[in-house]
């Protein structure tokens, strides 16, 4: 009898494990068909301007992506810092803009957006050879393989109001994410094959050296200096400038921006 009840113990789990995936796509479903609430939509007008220059149908996927967004993730804030509609909306409809053109899983590592009032104080220990030294940051955004993204809430703010600057720490955050779903952050993100892994990384390593050449010789590029510190760095910039500053990317590296739109399958020129 006790071996019974344990087999049919064992299956249960079984069975309910091997339903997850199932579960979660009813559930996500059943959120993607709710009525998008008009408290939000006034905020999305106020606080992300950009949204309204989308097509309808994107605007419709948005939106339906934010609300799994806000039903998954936990949003957690720090030295003071209230989390009210306004902060999940507005932070919710910049993690969702570099999902709109494909099914990418909502951020599956990410659980907990983490919000500062301001900028943040980091403290890091670097190893220098046989040195161990102490390093303070100060920083608008971070984000974390361990499933958080933390961010300044005045600096989301700042970029989501005028993104013809280019400038959007949130979508820089969650590009990291997309690119440590796979593990460590380097600038290439998983794209489901060889052939297209071996085209990202031909494109990416000569606009990087691009960049680079034009910085050492005093050019100017739209991608600026903070791209050229590093493949994930150059990665995440890239996708604040393909989203805020479409044509001046396309047009100072018009391969990389190729990429890119077939990376998020969407093309930010025709909206702007």
């Amino acid at each position: 009898m006790a071996l019974v009840v344990l087999a049919l113990i064992a299956a249960l789990i079984c069975f309910w494990l091997m339903s997850q995936p199932w579960r979660q796509a009813r559930r996500r479903s059943s959120l993607r068909r709710r009525a998008f609430p008009a408290p939000w939509r006034a905020i999305l007008r106020r606080t992300v301007p950009q949204i309204a220059r989308l097509p309808a149908d994107l605007q419709l996927r948005l939106k339906r992506d934010m609300q799994v967004f806000l039903a998954e993730k936990r949003f957690i804030g720090c030295a003071g810092q209230a989390i009210t509609d306004e902060v999940r909306v507005t932070i919710a409809a910049l993690a969702c803009l570099p999902l709109l053109g494909r099914t990418r899983g909502y951020y599956p590592k990410l659980h907990t957006v983490l919000v500062y009032p301001g900028a943040f104080i980091v403290d890091r220990v670097r190893n220098q050879g046989p040195l161990q030294m102490q390093q303070r940051q100060v920083l608008s955004g971070e984000s974390w393989g361990e499933g958080q993204v933390v961010l300044s809430w005045d600096d989301v703010l700042r970029d989501a109001s005028q993104p013809g600057l280019g400038h959007n720490v949130a979508v820089h955050e969650f590009a990291h994410q997309l690119d440590q779903v796979k593990g460590v952050a380097n600038g290439a993100p998983w794209l489901g094959g060889r052939a297209r892994q071996a085209r990202w990384a031909t494109v990416m390593q000569r606009s990087f050296d691009l960049l680079r050449a034009r910085l050492a010789s005093g050019e100017p590029d739209p991608l600026g200096d903070y791209a050229a510190t590093e493949p994930a760095e150059f990665f995440a910039v890239a996708s604040e400038r393909f989203f805020g500053q479409p044509w001046a990317l396309a047009q100072a590296h018009p391969m990389l921006y190729a990429e890119l739109r077939r990376f998020y399958e969407v093309d930010p020129m025709l909206w702007s």
